[in-house]
Parts: C-alpha cells; structure tokens; sequence
C-alpha cells in the first residue's frame, strides 16, 4: 500500500551466558537472543574490589568477549555476586562448599549484586546494577540435606537458587527479584532502550 511505514526489523542479540535462567528471564521480557556465546574468562574479584565494583566489570568483560566475536549485534553480559558480611561468595564447585556457603547465609540477611552490560554494534555501551537484600530462614540438618542433594547449588552464586527449592526458606526480600535469579529485568531492558534496541 503507497505510503504504508513498515517497522524496522527486531535488532539482533546476543547473551554472552549459558544460564538457563537469563534465557527464561529474557523470554518474560518478550526477548529470545539469536545467540547464546558464553564468555569463558576468569570471574574471581580482584583484589581489594568491592561486589557492587566486581559485578559491573565481570558483566562487562563478559559483553567485550562476545561483543568481538558479533560486532553487528547487540550484546548482553551479566554477573551475579552474594555478600554475606565481608564475604563475596561465587559458584562453589565442590559440595562441601556449598554447605559452607548456605551456612553463612543461615538464618541472617545477605546481598545479591547483579551487574548488566550492553553493547552496541556501534560500540556505545553502558551498565547497570541491580540490588537486592535476601534473608534466609535457620536452615536444618534436613534442610542442608535438601538443597544440598538437590544439585541446585551447581553453577549457583552462593550456592542456592530462589527460583528452585532454597525459595521456600527465604523470609524476606528487597530489591529486584530478578537479579537475584540472575538478570535483572528493568535494567536490561531499560539499557537496551537507551542503546537503540529495536524490540521484537
């Protein structure tokens, strides 16, 4: 039809993780990436680096590395750390410190920080981070035995996921949910907005 106004076409996106939760998270929003190309790099905190600081930059690093690999794409990086007091708890990797993660988080509040980065095909780039305080009920001998053989605990900031089991023993939350899970909604969504992210 003469003067009809088509549409652009949705821009072309990359998750830079492997995390099944991301993926689901993005699919809320509406948004299936065309790619996922995780970013294999080291994602210990530096030295004297604060998790609200360790969050952005793991996020960061993260959309460089795939950002290089899809220059004409949009790219999302995200990082997920738990505070617990001074402690930065990462993925465990063995059982026994999984245990050890979930009983500093028993029975007392904690932090989740997630950081957001999103790169354009024209380079821009800008970050965000998400906030949330999470509080946990004592957990049991009966409890620790639950999450623990439930697996759950794998490939998990600080060894628990609060859309699985260990969701039941969470008294209170502030902040994103989202984040918690492990990408926080509104600030991707909004990042990739400012950026000039052609939605679907």
């Amino acid at each position: 039809m003469e003067g009809a106004v088509t549409s652009p076409s949705p821009s072309q996106l990359v998750l830079a993780s492997a995390s099944p939760r991301r993926l689901d998270l993005l699919a809320q929003a509406g948004i299936a990436p065309h790619e996922v190309d995780p970013a294999d790099i080291d994602e210990r905190a530096l030295r004297g680096e604060t998790p609200r600081r360790a969050a952005v930059r793991l996020a960061t690093v993260k959309a460089e590395v795939a950002a290089a690999r899809h220059p004409d794409a949009f790219v999302i990086g995200a990082d997920t750390i738990v505070s617990a007091g001074a402690r930065m708890l990462g993925k465990p990797e063995r059982k026994e410190e999984a245990r050890a993660m979930l009983s500093l988080l028993s029975g007392r509040g904690h932090r989740v920080f997630t950081g957001v980065a999103v790169i354009a095909p024209d380079g821009r780039r800008a970050t965000r981070l998400a906030e949330a305080r999470v509080r946990m009920k004592v957990f049991s001998e009966e409890d620790f035995e639950r999450l623990l053989s439930s697996d759950e605990w794998r490939g998990a900031a600080g060894a628990y996921r609060i859309q699985g089991l260990a969701g039941a023993h969470v008294i209170s939350l502030t902040g994103s949910y989202t984040a918690v899970v492990g990408l926080p909604l509104y600030e991707t969504t909004t990042l990739l907005a400012g950026l000039g992210f052609v939605f679907p």
